[in-house]
């Protein structure tokens, strides 16, 4: 079977500029290697065959930057969606016809970990299995609760983050207009449609669909230059 992984960096990384003024976040340089580089060769060597990459700011720099992902034995497709990102559900949305009905793996271009994505399930057990991790400094309120049965819950203590890792199901969008609605941010009608995953995956919370594991490893958000020079020092 061919495994497949979309991997986020349609963004404009506001809170790094000047960086990205010139240069899209994931494709910023950390420890010798850019960001998303990092994501590719775990991948690869995880055992994923084809990795989707969103695009809108900046992005003729990405295929001129990764090609077709040969150098990582991988097949590489760009789901480019214009100038302006769709965000994550969106975007997602937007690329979901190269996944077809299978499952597929899911990480932000602008995080950094070492997390082995060969622990994330081929068949999650729902619609989605996510990465939590520890409440960094910059985000103590933490987003969700794992519980001892590993699924995750949008209400509930203690609370982790969310890692921007994870395996999802192409059904967890099949309703998403309802899933929008009921959250109060209903489809305004942009094509294509712009939202954020977060409300689609807080409704299959509620209906028990939402398992996950706690990485207690390395794992950093890279959202500012500070962070990225931090990271930079610490791969070095």
């Amino acid at each position: 079977m061919t495994r497949r992984a979309l991997v986020f960096a349609a963004g404009r990384g506001e809170r790094m500029r000047p960086l990205t003024e010139r240069t899209p976040k994931p494709l910023l340089m950390a420890g010798g290697r850019r960001l998303i580089e990092w994501h590719l060769e775990k991948l690869a060597a995880a055992g994923f065959d084809e990795v989707v990459i969103n695009t809108a700011h900046l992005a003729d720099q990405f295929p001129a930057t990764l090609g077709d992902g040969t150098r990582w034995g991988l097949r590489l497709v760009y789901s480019h969606e214009g100038e302006e990102p769709l965000e994550t559900g969106g975007g997602m949305l937007h690329a979901l016809d190269h996944f077809g009905d299978q499952p597929f793996a899911v990480v932000n271009g602008d995080v950094w970990s070492d997390f082995d994505f060969a622990r994330l399930p081929a068949e999650p057990t729902g619609l989605a299995h996510l990465v939590l991790v520890d409440n960094p400094l910059q985000h103590p309120q933490g987003d969700f609760h794992l519980d001892t049965h590993g699924r995750i819950h949008a209400e509930g203590e203690p609370r982790l983050t969310y890692a921007g890792i994870g395996v999802y199901r192409p059904a967890l969008l099949a309703g998403w207009q309802d899933d929008l609605a009921a959250a109060g941010h209903a489809w305004n009608g942009t094509t294509p449609p712009r939202f954020a995953l977060v409300h689609l995956l807080r409704a299959a919370m509620r209906r028990g669909e939402v398992s996950g594991l706690h990485h207690r490893g390395r794992w950093t958000d890279v959202g500012t230059p500070e962070r990225l020079a931090e990271l930079d020092a610490a791969l070095r």
